[in-house]
């Protein structure tokens, strides 16, 4: 669950019109029009990266009105379909995926399985993505394909197709550093 009690406000005034904020903006609440760059506060998560990134200081961050709560409750989900598709992205449920936001891995996957099917999708549901946005994108890669969605990274953005994890790992290699027990590991999570 993330507590939002931010949004970006930009002042025009400053705005150069760079796109910077709009490529780094999880949720898509940021776009450039007319060189100008403007912010949908229904969207906005308070990431602060707009902020972070823009260069001629236009960006602030102001106080909401209400906080906004960003959360999936993955108990309104089936349970069952939860933990199969926790089980075909090899992730436990009660894994943490989100570090920067506490999301677990059942709360990603009760997303995905009521109508998340972008990554712009899943941070506006679960506020996964809208810290660091390193840790967790292998894990939220992993669980959209599992899901049979294949999902592509905005625009301009750079990342990477999957983080590997010790499902990854090839048997002999299992075998060849027997001192990490990965062959242990898979076979009792597996």
């Amino acid at each position: 669950m993330k507590v939002v009690k931010f949004v970006s406000s930009v002042d025009p005034s400053k705005c150069n019109g760079d796109k910077l904020c709009e490529r780094v903006c999880p949720t898509g609440a940021i776009s450039v029009v007319d060189k100008e760059a403007r912010v949908d506060g229904t969207k906005c998560v308070a990431c602060i990266k707009c902020w972070d990134r823009c260069p001629s200081g236009a960006i602030e961050m102001v106080a909401r009105p209400e906080p906004v709560v960003v959360r999936t409750d993955p108990e309104t989900v089936d349970q069952d379909k939860v933990f199969e598709l926790c089980l075909k992205a090899k992730v436990l449920p009660g894994q943490l995926v989100c570090m920067c936001t506490g999301t677990l891995a059942k709360e990603v996957a009760a997303a995905i399985l009521q109508g998340a099917k972008s990554f712009e999708d899943l941070s506006l549901k679960t506020g996964s993505r809208s810290g660091c946005g390193i840790y967790c994108i292998g894990s939220i890669q992993r669980m959209f394909e599992a899901a049979g969605l294949k999902v592509t990274s905005p625009e301009d953005h750079r990342m990477y197709d999957m983080t590997l994890n010790m499902f990854d790992v090839p048997a002999d290699l299992q075998e060849k550093y027997p001192e990490y027990y990965l062959k242990e590991d898979t076979e009792i999570l597996g």
